[in-house]
């Protein structure tokens, strides 16, 4: 039986990327995944050594591999956990948020948390269940909460820069699922970065090009202990149907999913998209009455009004 050797040093491999034709032993692969992910940050111009960065930490493999590789960058870095009040899985919220909390006392670094049930009244749940019928109803609900939140955290804490460790696995099945209905306004927006705007700090994804299996291995090789599961409310999710889709195609076809992501940054790159831009110009930018974030809306913003009469506690 074939032994894997290091492509670097000759020693047994820990991890195989065929999308890559590389094979490197665990401390190869770790300088590796950092040199990648600095790449990609100089290559997007997502943000320089001088700027605070805001990391979106979750308690799973993607946020805490991202936060411990720009530490060792030596980048200037807070955590932002978000706990969602989310009680099943055997209190799913609370186990994330421990992890998260181990991780950063361990490497001795700031983390910031926002209670979402003490904050707001409500656990996410309990709001998706009051608002509206629906599934996966608790996912958009979510994802509201979690922009305002991260948001409302990076202006608070002086970060200009907001990270979040979407992979490429995530980026992949969000592109097919927009192709496939042609959300051109989704398309547009789709990108390593989304520049500041009035009120809103940059957005970047560091690990776009990584694929989940190299994240995971990357925490698993460096002793980083993350929530396995899935959210429960996830379960059955557009997202997770797309992901499965698109494995089989991995399978068949190492390194598909790297081509399907590079290919439309390149063709956006290279104005595929600027007619589509210039006739879906984005909406104007206002201010809502009540939280001072911007919205497109008139009046109160999605969160506003997703809160209803909760207001945070002081």
């Amino acid at each position: 039986m074939n032994v894997m050797r290091c492509k670097k040093c000759g020693e047994k491999a820990a991890v195989q990327m065929k999308q890559h034709n590389l094979a490197l032993c665990r401390g190869h692969f770790s300088e590796w995944f950092m040199e990648q992910t600095e790449r990609s940050i100089h290559k997007y111009r997502m943000f320089k050594m001088d700027e605070r960065v805001l990391v979106a930490v979750s308690g799973g493999k993607d946020s805490l591999a991202l936060w411990d590789v720009l530490a060792k960058l030596g980048y200037d870095t807070v955590g932002l956990y978000i706990h969602l009040g989310i009680e099943e899985a055997e209190g799913y919220s609370d186990h994330s948020m421990a992890l998260a909390q181990a991780f950063a006392a361990a490497r001795r670094l700031r983390l910031e948390v926002t209670h979402v049930p003490d904050r707001y009244g409500e656990s996410i749940p309990q709001m998706a269940a009051r608002t509206a019928r629906g599934r996966h109803r608790a996912c958009s609900v979510c994802g509201v909460v979690k922009r305002h939140s991260m948001n409302e955290a990076a202006l608070r804490l002086g970060c200009g820069v907001l990270a979040t460790g979407h992979n490429l696995d995530d980026e992949a099945a969000v592109l097919f699922n927009n192709t496939l209905s042609w959300s051109v306004d989704m398309l547009l927006r789709q990108s390593p970065v989304l520049p500041e705007s009035p009120g809103f700090p940059r957005k970047v994804k560091p690990l776009c090009r990584f694929y989940e299996r190299e994240t995971a291995a990357y925490a698993i090789l460096n002793g980083i202990e993350y929530v396995y599961e899935e959210c429960p409310h996830a379960v059955g999710s557009t997202s997770l149907v797309n992901k499965a889709l698109l494995n089989q195609l991995e399978q068949q076809s190492p390194g598909s999913k790297l081509r399907f992501y590079s290919t439309f940054l390149k063709a956006k790159a290279q104005g595929a998209f600027v007619s589509a831009a210039e006739g879906n110009p984005e909406p104007p930018l206002q201010f809502c009455p009540r939280c001072g974030q911007p919205t497109t809306t008139a009046g109160l913003c999605l969160f506003c009004r997703l809160v209803g009469g909760h207001t945070p506690e002081a």
